[in-house]
């Protein structure tokens, strides 16, 4: 991008966390759920996903944990409910009566063992990129649950993925928080979702240093500020209102916290 010249918007939206969410192409997305407890919202995410893969052991969470959502309904009904369209990953976790379960189900299993140089994350966003419904959605978006807690190395290895498809609209998810991409090709607009998200939320230059990070909508703003490793960067800091703006010659990691049901904090 020459100099002087303005970086096209990017908008931002966690309407995929409200219990109805429109249904317009810009809001379609894919769930990839992995091998760490399922968040709370999970059966929200998947009844209104396009697509829905599990990486490796992520099919466990979804055999065992998914039914205790639901203490009053039998379980094989909800397993059945809440099938996978694909099972993809090295197979090194998925149990075998869980497997032979979804196979008989008729849900794609793509066993990528022979491939050990990426992780389970990167082979289902690698599915989802090629798929035609990925195609004819215009892109999906990726709600990947389960990708942050845990061994660490797992979890370095799930923001990694965000900086191998930076082109791609990939979201990590906990109970606690979601992380994305903010790519310095564009200035970012980021609605927020007041009764669900925040107040707390950061940016972080990961990648490399950033020289110039301008923000509006934060409690404490930065203006043309330098943020790196060893140097400032922006944590703990808070949403004002409900739209984020974010400018940077940096790819930045941006994260915000997701708020318990019931929570009043300020």
């Amino acid at each position: 991008m020459s100099a002087g010249m303005e970086k096209v918007v990017m908008f931002h939206s966690s309407s995929f966390l409200l219990p109805s969410i429109p249904a317009d192409e810009a809001s379609a997305y894919a769930v990839v759920v992995l091998n760490q407890k399922l968040p709370r919202f999970t059966p929200l995410l998947w009844e209104h996903a396009k697509l829905r893969l599990c990486a490796d052991g992520g099919a466990n969470r979804i055999y065992d944990e998914l039914p205790l959502f639901f203490p009053h309904d039998d379980a094989l009904l909800i397993r059945n409910r809440y099938k996978p369209d694909v099972i993809k990953g090295d197979m090194d976790s998925i149990r075998p009566d869980v497997l032979h379960f979804y196979l008989s189900l008729g849900t794609k299993v793509i066993d990528e063992s022979h491939d050990q140089d990426t992780t389970d994350l990167d082979k289902c966003i690698l599915y989802i990129r090629d798929s035609t419904l990925n195609q004819e959605s215009s892109r999906l978006q990726i709600l990947a649950t389960g990708a942050l807690g845990g061994r660490f190395d797992h979890e370095a290895g799930n923001l990694n993925v965000l900086y191998r498809y930076p082109d791609t609209r990939i979201i990590l998810l906990s109970d606690d928080c979601l992380i994305q991409l903010l790519p310095k090709t564009h200035r970012h607009e980021i609605q927020i979702q007041p009764s669900l998200q925040g107040p707390h939320c950061g940016l972080i230059p990961m990648g490399t240093p950033s020289a110039k990070t301008t923000t509006t909508g934060l409690q404490w703003d930065l203006t043309d500020t330098e943020m790196r490793f060893g140097g400032l960067i922006s944590t703990s800091n808070k949403v004002k209102g409900e739209k984020i703006t974010v400018e940077s010659d940096s790819d930045l990691l941006w994260t915000i916290s997701i708020k318990k049901p019931g929570s009043t904090s300020p």
